[in-house]
């Protein structure tokens, strides 16, 4: 038995001469959390399309569930759920009408997808559109309704490419209760993104794919380590202590501090030893702080790090090459 749900080992995939893959390698443990980050046309969505059985692979091996994915493609889809970049959802159909068809297409009775229809529709807010053709439905509307139907076999492994786009954050708050219940029923979720504040909300792991090959791997915690070292953050009671607030941080820290706005002050540090030193001194100095933090570099920081770009910068897009 196998301990992954989820196996790519030395995965490359070619178009002409173009190499969207290059020998990359993901695992995913039953109820964890897999995010892949990397800039549009690094191979993100090319290894969902080969996991999920939608596109070949020209060296290395996928499983899911200890099931290989080119030959033993009928059973890996009767495991997965899948929701692409954009919704694959009929538009002449409702809402209901869509899911109930997913259903009846998954061998289950008529009753049956009924029933699982109604249930993901309220899940997913969407009880009240049930009986609307999906043409009169927002893009909102229509990104959760496309994550309802990956919902209906229930899958044992998901994959979401970009499941956030087109999602108000209060949906997206929504979004990430569902996967953390699908987590905890075991399920593994492989989930692609560019919002770095979702990798962090969700992911157990991270893989940062840039040009076709993993770049880094590991932790949320993990990965934030590599820009290198810790900060203080503080945001001050009084504005008209920062000078001193600022000589104690640089005296403790000996770095130059950050001003990051009006009242609040960031400083790099060694070791978290240095933030009962500040405290320490604060207090002997009556210096009055609304905030105290001790703060690892953000996601967004590794990704820039890693890939010398921003996680939102437009590079080409893979889906040109890889729906061929």
């Amino acid at each position: 038995m196998t301990d992954y749900l989820i196996e790519a080992a030395g995965l490359v995939k070619r178009y002409g001469k173009h190499t969207a893959l290059d020998g990359v390698d993901l695992r995913v443990k039953p109820g964890a959390v897999l995010a892949v980050l990397g800039p549009n046309g690094a191979g993100k969505t090319t290894a969902i399309r080969i996991l999920a059985t939608l596109t070949s692979f020209d060296a290395g091996t996928a499983k899911i569930g200890g099931m290989d994915v080119t030959r033993q493609s009928a059973h890996v889809r009767r495991m997965i759920g899948l929701a692409g970049q954009y919704a694959t959802l009929d538009e002449e159909l409702t809402g209901m009408g869509n899911l109930v068809l997913i259903g009846r297409l998954l061998d289950l009775r008529k009753s049956e997808a009924s029933r699982k229809a109604a249930g993901l529709l309220e899940r997913f807010g969407l009880t009240d559109a049930a009986k609307k053709p999906v043409a009169l439905y927002s893009g909102g509307m229509r990104r959760r309704l496309d994550l309802a139907a990956s919902l209906v076999g229930n899958p044992r492994v998901v994959f979401l490419d970009e499941p956030s786009v087109g999602l108000d954050p209060g949906k997206r708050e929504e979004l990430w209760k569902i996967i953390r219940e699908l987590t905890a029923d075991g399920v593994s979720v492989l989930l692609t993104t560019q919002y770095l504040e979702e990798a962090d909300a969700l992911a157990d792991e991270i893989s940062v794919i840039n040009h076709g090959r993993v770049i880094a791997h590991g932790t949320p915690p993990d990965l934030k380590q590599i820009v290198g070292g810790q900060a203080i953050a503080i945001r001050l009671k009084n504005v008209s202590q920062e000078e001193e607030a600022a000589s104690i941080l640089s005296g403790v820290s000996g770095n130059p501090v950050e001003r990051a706005t009006q009242n609040e002050l960031i400083v790099p540090v060694d070791s978290d030893q240095a933030m009962f030193e500040v405290a320490r001194r604060f207090e002997a100095a009556g210096v009055g702080v609304s905030e105290f933090a001790l703060r690892l570099p953000s996601l967004d920081e590794v990704f820039f790090t890693l890939t010398g770009k921003p996680a939102d910068e437009d590079q080409p897009d893979e889906d040109s090459r890889s729906h061929s």
